[in-house]
């Protein structure tokens, strides 16, 4: 068999149905999500009447299609394997391999999301342009471009023209402060035009830069997720233009429908399938006392650390109430990770320490 690599390229993806049928960039996020994986001859990649939620694609090798006494062989791309073996539930056949194959198994949800969502971008942006005459083509531009952040394909399509019909835009000019730590959350922000600094005060009293943040990022969302207070300045670096989503408006639109949250039994379910705890309390804290095998980033940093994380993974954060927690499971469901909240942190049950 030729060298394949291990996660699977987007120009695979392309000869696939209804896969081909994505956008360039939900195309990629897809091919980034999926595995190469590999089974030798004779064995079975799924049996008659399984119900699994997967969705099959051979790219090299054959596989039969075994149906009583009826079989049909399936060669691999790019012959014959445009289309997804046997799509029923339950399954129709058995599909036992005939060579050594080359496969991919696609998570039917995130596919069926991710086909939703490409139908519904262009549609919502037409819908909002046809019912309000000011929307320009810069509007259109940002719109699309937040359409296809990872945070609104969680959201219920139902949402999403809500979210753009309450979002207001402000001009900024360098140097305006938009956020101070301590204060309380008021607004959920998308940088349409510019560039803010993000900074943070020390014990000290000392300003620290966290980070700059560029045209189509966001920030805000942790105080208001958690109804804490904000624990990070952003300020102005040049002049911009922001479009803001209030409170109340954030939390039903996008907060509700994105965070899951779990109880400790369901968590130690996830555990024993690979998942991590993600601690989001301050080092001191956590050196004071954490969960066995946790990794601690501290909230203020998550943002920025988030790359450093295996996308691979799920992940369960805590801290003592759920409050910081909560923020985190929102920042990291934003970044495309599969992420829950405990319920009720640390202190809401009996956790082994």
């Amino acid at each position: 068999m030729s060298q394949i690599p291990e996660f699977v390229e987007s120009d695979y993806l392309s000869y696939l149905v209804p896969i081909n049928d994505l956008t360039a960039e939900n195309m990629e996020t897809l091919a980034h999500q999926t595995r190469i994986l590999s089974m030798p001859k004779g064995q079975s990649l799924f049996k008659k009447g399984d119900e699994d939620d997967k969705t099959f694609y051979i790219l090299e090798g054959e596989i039969d299609l075994v149906d009583d006494d009826q079989t049909r062989t399936i060669a691999g791309l790019p012959r014959q394997a445009r289309f997804p073996l046997d799509h029923n539930r339950p399954r129709m056949a058995t599909a036992v391999a005939r060579t050594d194959i080359h496969y991919i198994a696609i998570d039917n949800n995130l596919l069926d999301i991710l086909l939703t969502w490409d139908q519904n971008t262009s549609l919502v942006v037409t819908e909002i342009e046809t019912n309000n005459s000011d929307v320009t083509a810069e509007d259109t531009d940002w719109m699309t471009h937040m359409l296809r952040t990872e945070i609104f394909h969680r959201i219920p399509p139902g949402n999403i023209q809500s979210v753009f019909m309450r979002m207001e835009a402000i001009s900024c000019k360098k140097g305006d402060r938009i956020i101070t730590q301590g204060d309380e959350g008021d607004y959920f922000y998308y940088i349409k035009k510019g560039r803010c600094l993000v900074s943070h005060n020390s014990k000290s009293g000392k300003e620290i830069k966290l980070a700059e943040l560029s045209t189509g990022s966001t920030f805000g969302e942790e105080a208001l997720v958690s109804e804490d207070r904000r624990n990070a300045n952003v300020s102005m670096l040049t002049e911009g233009v922001l479009m803001r989503l209030a409170k109340d408006s954030f939390q039903e639109l996008l907060r509700a429908p994105v965070i899951q949250t779990i109880t400790l039994g369901e968590a130690e379910q996830l555990l024993n399938d690979g998942a991590v705890w993600l601690d989001v309390r301050l080092e001191n804290e956590y050196k004071h006392t954490h969960l066995p095998e946790s990794l601690n980033v501290p909230l203020y940093k998550l943002r920025f650390m988030a790359d450093t994380l295996d996308k691979g993974k799920k992940y369960i954060t805590y801290c003592d109430t759920g409050s910081r927690s909560s923020s985190a499971a929102y920042l990291l469901s934003e970044r495309g990770f599969d992420a829950y909240l405990l319920k009720g942190g640390l202190l809401g049950q009996r956790v082994p320490q």
